[in-house]
């Protein structure tokens, strides 16, 4: 069975940083390109970074510049280096790997791992 499980999310001030990794399994190559997206409290779930087999990079303007999405293929993981953390950044964090070219139906999901940014 296809899954992702995260970690890596919690309590940090304001300016710091933050590393979330998802592991896959049974294989990374399972999915075509992955992803993490965020839901704040109140908020619809909307994307953070995405990585593509072929090491295309996609990442919402808000993040730009301060995150940074990377994988390593031989530890079946996915990485979202946080840096420059700010209260705005506060959300559930899911990974989500997508299995087949351009079909949302076809998206795995991880069960989330809390990011809480403070002043």
């Amino acid at each position: 069975q296809v899954q992702l499980v995260e970690s890596g999310g919690g309590l940090v001030q304001a300016g710091g940083s933050l590393r979330l990794s998802c592991v896959a399994s049974p294989s990374i190559f399972s999915f075509v390109e992955m992803g993490w997206y965020r839901q704040a409290p109140g908020k619809q779930r909307e994307l953070v970074a995405t990585l593509t087999t072929g090491r295309t990079t996609n990442y919402a303007d808000s993040v730009k510049g301060r995150f940074t999405i990377s994988r390593d293929n031989a530890k079946k993981t996915v990485f979202l280096q946080m840096n420059s953390l700010e209260l705005e950044d506060t959300a559930l964090y899911f990974c989500n790997g997508r299995r087949i070219v351009a079909n949302p139906n076809s998206d795995v999901w991880g069960q989330g791992t809390q990011v809480t940014v403070s002043s």
